[in-house]
């Protein structure tokens, strides 16, 4: 059963949710970076490639680093509220 958790209140949701907007803004950046970083490596590489070839390695770069923090940024958001300690778990009291 799970008990009333901080994020129900109003003011800490939204100071919750507000540090969450801002580390995706800074991973915003951070990836930007380094998908212009990428683009460079190649572009500046020995070998000529296709225009697919960057638009794949930015978009795979890009999304997997944004999707990575999306996730990271949640757990945070949910163990730093305190959301994670108002669930009991009923699996220890049945051993």
């Amino acid at each position: 059963m799970a008990g009333k958790s901080p994020l129900d209140d109003p003011e800490q949701a939204a100071f919750a949710w507000a540090r969450y907007r801002r580390i995706m803004k800074m991973l915003l950046a951070v990836t930007i970076g380094v998908v212009a970083a990428a683009m460079l490596a190649i572009y500046m590489g020995e070998d000529p490639v296709s225009i697919h070839f960057y638009i794949a390695t930015a978009l795979g770069i890009g999304f997997t680093m944004l999707l990575a923090g999306a996730l990271m940024g949640l757990v945070f958001l949910s163990s730093g509220t305190g959301h994670d300690d108002s669930i009991s778990n009923d699996f220890d009291d049945r051993r």
